[in-house]
């Protein structure tokens, strides 16, 4: 993995923000647990204003928290220069979901120089598979980075 960049309190800045709540996890609910070293879990326990219009979770949320843990994973292994842009995102539905705590662990499978394929396994509370993702995100270095 690329040397890590550390925060103020020695830990990797995007995990200490998702710690604190990111604008999209506090608009969804959904919570950063273990993180660091190419590997991120984010859960959430789903609600009624989760739901589709057959009252089962919507297919986004699975996207968002599937999303969060990948980048997050992904972004651990930035050298300090770097930052980087998801390009692909794809998913796999198993089971509907009503009520849950969920589970997303995104890890971080091949890191190359410019490109890196990240996957994630989206669990119930009873380890059940309810979904399975992958992303593919571009690394992203001086002019091309910058604001991101």
């Amino acid at each position: 993995m690329a040397e890590e960049r550390k925060g103020l309190d020695g830990e990797h800045p995007w995990i200490a923000i998702g710690r604190k709540g990111m604008p999209v996890g506090k608009l969804i609910g959904f919570e950063l647990g273990e993180a660091g070293d190419g590997r991120a879990v984010v859960t959430l326990e789903t609600k009624e204003h989760h739901t589709n219009p057959m009252g089962t979770l919507h297919g986004g949320i699975l996207c968002d928290i599937a999303d969060a843990a990948m980048g997050i994973a992904f972004n651990s292994t930035l050298a300090p220069t770097e930052t980087f842009t998801t390009v692909e995102l794809k998913i796999n539905f198993f089971r509907p979901v009503w009520k849950a705590q969920l589970r997303a662990e995104g890890k971080v499978v091949r890191r190359g120089k410019s490109v890196g394929y990240v996957e994630c396994e989206v669990s119930d509370e009873n380890g059940r598979a309810i979904a399975k993702a992958s992303s593919t995100c571009l690394v992203l270095r001086g002019a091309d980075g910058k604001g991101r």
